[in-house]
């Protein structure tokens, strides 16, 4: 079988080759020839693939391929860049650029020296592998499989769980603090069980306050106690400085303040953090809870004496759980359920071997192909207490080349982190996992496999978006084990960490690297040893603290310095300068940075494969002055900036249509009419300012029409701007038609003008935040809202709403915010089918109201979720 990165590999050499014919000439022969070469390998792994071997010689020609591959890249990315900017000079500047021809001389010698190298190693090698037919193995495929929905989100086996310690927090010691341990084995469900809790809308009703925090292993208490402290201010930058002791005094002045408090700890590992977590706790009286998960009993026993123990599953729920994640919403044909009765059987109970396992089943309807999982699953039962590892790769070995490759590189995200699914989808863009196909853009293509690997239960899925896709996810910890195992083994990136023996964190292998994810913590040490590694293509410096790490402006240098062909940078968790060797950085398809930014200098421009920025600035600054000619950036797709960006006018140097999908965000007066037609196939945009001269009937909104892609849009007036009267034009339905997403903020138009938003037929969610509508009223008129399936409704001043099923026939989440003047939510709302949850924050009017719709939706027997805060009790007693 061939290797699945070794064949990601060839193919992104082969793109590479055939994409810049037009920059190689002085070496037209040589680049040919090798192009020639890599496709006789593409074809000879290929034919590889149909077969299966653990031969040690086959392991050793994949390592050979694998530098040969690295070596062209490297060779090809340098010439590259001297063939660029030889012609981005004038014709006198090309005609003195005596030094170039040398150059490509000595370049066209060493492709030519690696083509002779790539030529031996496959006729060497002909023999060397003796194949042998997959027999045990299903034929793998690309198709995205029909897994559950999104909306499943049904955990079997575990309700009776879930009531069991749902009854403990609530009904434990009335005044003094009290700690539910779950404990139970890897892979028992214990992250799961307590995530359900956590969402249980009957919570709402106890806790004031409830809050999840990811401990871990690697954990340090200072970094638990911010995160505890981000759940009771907006901006903790006043505390970042201060000591384990204050912190902890300035948490329990905050609870003390409130009602019951329930902290949800998360895969703890040692006693420290429960008894550091218990000094947050005010002695009020309140009967705070704590809720926490491990694998040690002995730990568990120290927080209480009577932990809950996580049961197995029996036979009849590893079943009903395997058809779930296998069918769905449907049935398992009968033809397979004896078989599928054996395999539950044999995962021993253990909820994520069943799960994985049915990622092996997922798409598979032939009894044969069932019979040979339970084969595999039979082997390795007998040792699921000590590995549920050989369960993952089985499922591993059913993915497509290109899934498996997606999957290995999830693992570049630290243990227990929750993985942004934006920024996912475009880090496996810009790292070239994600092949084009005609009918859908790189990120459809890329969503889909997310929604595969989830489907099969190999990437856990934590929220979802307001259009049900997927928002955050994260690794479970023995995958995330198994990823950078698998990784390291298949050079496909290397975590820089400390080591046991605290030697100074390097590179293993500067030849072979190709990615380096590093912590925060340890990246001083590390840049002590002044790396230099010309193949690294990628540096991660990923962090959970809210805090920046301050680097010394030469150290910064440093990395910018020491990987010249670098494409990936994220380092989002460093405060970050600009440097000589930063701007050479040409290859930077993805960079993502913090800093005092004022302005996007000139220099960006030169990015030319440049695909996703994202820039976040301390400022203080209103906007952020975009100095680069991005529209020659032919290849952006993303700009993301924490303040309005000013953009410059389009330059006629190309009259092609920019790449841009998204842009997030942009002061309004850079929406012009030759902007807007620029990116004409924007699906996000993001406009934030003064909007009244952009809302006029001639302003920049009528510029929108330009935009005939456009799905998500939001419109934010700054606060500086409020007092200005603001009208939405008559004709916005038809400017904005496509729109699936509108989010308006602090616009303060009249009630009567949602009629216009009415009109939109393409709109599916609605957020209307900080008093996007003033006025006490809000009756809409019928026929409106077709499509529309989640209306959010925060800080408004509204005291009546009257409305029905007539209103917003398939609507399915209702949320309202700090909406305190609300005397009740329409009952009438019950009537409408699709309608699922509804969540009141700070609405205590309408609570009332909002509990008829429960019992009405009761009496129709139909699952419906209302969470409630600050719950009842609470509320009363601050009345």
């Amino acid at each position: 079988m061939a290797d699945a990165v070794v064949n990601f590999l060839v193919e992104n050499l082969l793109q590479l080759l055939s994409e810049n014919i037009d920059l190689i000439k002085g070496v037209d022969d040589e680049f040919k020839n090798l192009l020639e070469e890599v496709q006789r390998l593409k074809a000879f792994l290929d034919d590889a693939a149909k077969f299966h071997s653990e031969s040690s010689l086959w392991d050793q020609l994949v390592k050979e391929i694998q530098k040969m591959v690295h070596k062209s890249e490297d060779v090809i990315d340098k010439f590259l860049v001297q063939a660029k900017l030889h012609r981005d000079k004038n014709k006198v500047g090309r005609f003195f650029d005596l030094g170039h021809m040398a150059v490509v001389r000595a370049l066209a010698a060493e492709i030519k020296d690696i083509h002779e190298k790539v030529k031996k190693l496959r006729e060497d090698n002909k023999d060397s592998f003796k194949p042998k037919p997959i027999l045990d193995v299903p034929k793998k495929g690309h198709e995205v499989t029909q897994g559950p929905s999104l909306d499943d989100d049904e955990v079997v086996g575990f309700d009776v769980e879930a009531e069991k310690v749902i009854k403990l927090l609530v009904e434990g010691p009335a005044e003094s603090l009290n700690i539910i341990p779950v404990v139970g084995m890897p892979g028992l469900g214990k992250t799961t069980l307590a995530r359900k809790i956590y969402n249980d809308s009957t919570l709402s009703f106890e806790f004031f306050s409830i809050l999840w925090v990811y401990v871990g292993r690697e954990y340090k208490i200072k970094d638990i106690y911010l995160r505890i402290l981000k759940h009771f201010k907006n901006s903790i930058d006043e505390y970042l400085n201060e000591d384990e002791d204050r912190l902890a005094k300035v948490i329990s002045g905050f609870m003390s303040k409130g009602g019951r408090c329930l902290i949800v700890l998360d895969d703890v590992w040692e006693a420290n953090v429960i008894d550091h977590i218990k000094k947050v706790f005010p002695e009020n009286k309140k009967g705070h809870r704590i809720m926490m998960t491990t694998r040690d009993r002995l730990l568990a026993a120290y927080a209480n004496p009577e932990p809950h123990n996580l049961k197995f599953l029996t036979t009849e729920e590893s079943f009903e759980l395997l058809v779930k994640r296998v069918f769905g919403k449907g049935s398992c044909p009968d033809e397979l359920k004896e078989v599928g009765k054996r395999i539950a059987g044999n995962c021993s109970g253990v909820p994520l071997v069943v799960v994985v396992t049915a990622g092996a089943l997922a798409g598979r309807s032939n009894t044969t192909e069932w019979k040979v999982v339970e084969r595999n699953v039979i082997q390795y039962a007998f040792n699921v207490n000590k590995d549920c590892g050989v369960f993952v790769e089985m499922s591993y070995d059913r993915l497509s080349q290109e899934l498996q490759t997606c999957l290995l590189y999830s693992g570049i995200f630290p243990r227990g982190f929750d993985i942004p699914a934006w920024k996912l989808i475009r880090l496996w863009i810009a790292e070239g996992l994600i092949k084009p196909q005609q009918s859908s853009t790189l990120e459809e293509i890329a969503e889909l496999h997310l929604n595969d690997l989830v489907h099969r239960n190999l990437v856990i899925l934590l929220q979802k978006r307001s259009d049900g896709q997927i928002k955050t996810c994260r690794l479970h910890d023995m995958l995330h084990e198994f990823c950078r195992t698998k990784a390291a083994d298949k050079w496909l990136f290397q975590e820089i960490c400390t080591t046991v023996d605290n030697a100074v964190p390097s590179i293993q292998d500067p030849d072979t690297c190709r990615r380096l994810c590093i912590q925060p913590s340890t990246l001083n040490d590390f840049l002590s040893t002044k790396p230099s590694a010309e193949h690294v293509r990628s540096f991660y410096c990923f962090s959970s603290k809210q805090k920046q790490t301050d680097l010394s402006p030469n150290d910064i240098k440093l990395i910018h310095k020491a990987f010249p062909l670098m494409r990936v940078l994220d380092v989002e968790s460093l405060k970050f300068l600009f440097s000589k060797d930063f701007n050479n950085l040409f290859h930077l398809r993805y960079i993502a940075i913090s800093g005092d930014f004022k302005a996007l200098p000139p220099t960006f421009g030169k990015f030319w494969n440049l695909q996703t920025l994202i820039l976040n600035t301390s400022t203080s600054e209103p906007t952020l002055d975009v100095k680069a000619d991005i529209w020659n950036m032919l290849q952006l797709r993303h700009l993301h900036t924490s303040i309005p960006a000013k953009l410059p006018s389009p330059t006629v140097t190309t009259g092609k249509p920019s790449c841009l999908q998204t842009l997030s965000m942009v002061a309004p007066e850079s929406c012009k009419k030759d902007v807007l037609a620029k990116v004409c196939h924007l699906k996000k945009l993001s406009i934030r300012g003064q909007m009244a001269p952009f809302l006029e009937s001639r302003g920049g909104i009528s510029n929108l029409e330009e935009l005939k892609c456009l799905e998500h849009l939001k419109l934010l007036n700054d606060v500086l701007y409020m007092n200005k009267t603001v009208q939405l034009p008559s004709a916005f339905f038809r400017l904005v038609r496509t729109v699936k997403k509108l989010t308006l903020a602090n616009t303060r138009f009249a009630w009567s003008e949602a009629e216009k938003l009415a009109q939109l037929e393409s709109l599916e969610v609605l957020k209307l935040k900080e008093n996007a509508f003033m006025g006490g009223t809000w009756k809409p008129e019928v026929g409106g809202f077709s499509k529309l399936r989640v209306l959010w409704i925060e800080r408004a001043e509204l005291e009546t709403w009257e409305a029905s099923n007539l209103n917003y026939p398939i609507l399915r989440n209702l949320v309202l915010v700090s909406c305190d003047k609300l005397d009740a939510v329409p009952v009438e709302l019950a009537d409408i089918p699709n309608l699922r949850e509804m969540k009141l924050e700070n609405t205590i009017k309408a609570v009332k109201s909002a509990k008829d719709i429960l019992e009405l939706k009761k009496s129709q027997k139909i699952i419906f979720k209302l969470s409630i805060f600050p719950p009842e009790s609470e509320s009363k007693a601050t009345q």
